[in-house]
Formats: C-alpha cells, sequence, structure tokens
C-alpha cells in the first residue's frame, strides 16, 4: 500500500497563488517556479499548487468542489486565524461558525478553492 502524501491545486497563476498561500500558511514554499509551487505543512502533507495550462490531462474542474482543511488545537484559534485570513485579502465564504463537529470558518482562495479551517468540540 501506499500514504497520501500531497494534494495539488490546479491554479490559474502559480507565482500568485504561492504568494497568497505563503501569506496565509507564514511560510515559504519549499519549491517554486513560473507554473508550480509546493509547501510541507506542519503536518507533512504537501500541498501543490500547479498552474493549470501545463496539467496532462488537463483539469476538468474549476476551485471549489471540494476543501482543504486545516485542524487547529482550539475554537480561539479558528477565530484568530479568520481574522488573520481576513487581513490577507482571503475570500470568507462562512464566518467563524459553531457547527456540529466544533468551530470552523471557510475561505476562498483566489482560484475559488474552498480552505476550511476548524477545531473539533471535545465531548
Amino acid at each position: 500500500m501506499f500514504d497520501s502524501n500531497s494534494i495539488l491545486l490546479f491554479v490559474t497563476d502559480a507565482p500568485k497563488s504561492a504568494s497568497f498561500y505563503a501569506r496565509l500558511l507564514g511560510q515559504d514554499p519549499v519549491e517554486a517556479s513560473p507554473t508550480f509551487a509546493m509547501f510541507i505543512l506542519p503536518s507533512g502533507l504537501a500541498l501543490g499548487l500547479w498552474g493549470r495550462t501545463g496539467v496532462q490531462p488537463a483539469p476538468a474542474a474549476a476551485g471549489g468542489g471540494c476543501e482543504v482543511g486545516f485542524k487547529v488545537a482550539t475554537a480561539d484559534m479558528v477565530d484568530r486565524l479568520h481574522i488573520e485570513w481576513q487581513g490577507e485579502s482571503a475570500a470568507i465564504l462562512l464566518p467563524p461558525t459553531d457547527l456540529d463537529f466544533g468551530r470552523s470558518f471557510v475561505a476562498a482562495d483566489p482560484d475559488g478553492h474552498r480552505l476550511r479551517v476548524y477545531n473539533v468540540a471535545e465531548d
């Protein structure tokens, strides 16, 4: 068997998206070119941003059809990151809200990819 270790998002402008994610994540990509950027998240998951015009076979769907989840330790961190991400011009699709699983907000990147920050509520 194999382990899932990366997520690739198809983007319109890889350098612009890399700059956006660098601000949100507070880190620079480990790899960057005019058509691709790669971030390694603290969990070890690799988040790649690939310019859609260079992908073979060509992607059939635009952003927004799924979410990338960012689990944080506390509900307060959800609220704090919401404020920080708003300051970085992230489009907020759902403000911090208490849902059945915990506190969460949803933002979108410049290509419409949904980014959910959440905390799992303790029973």
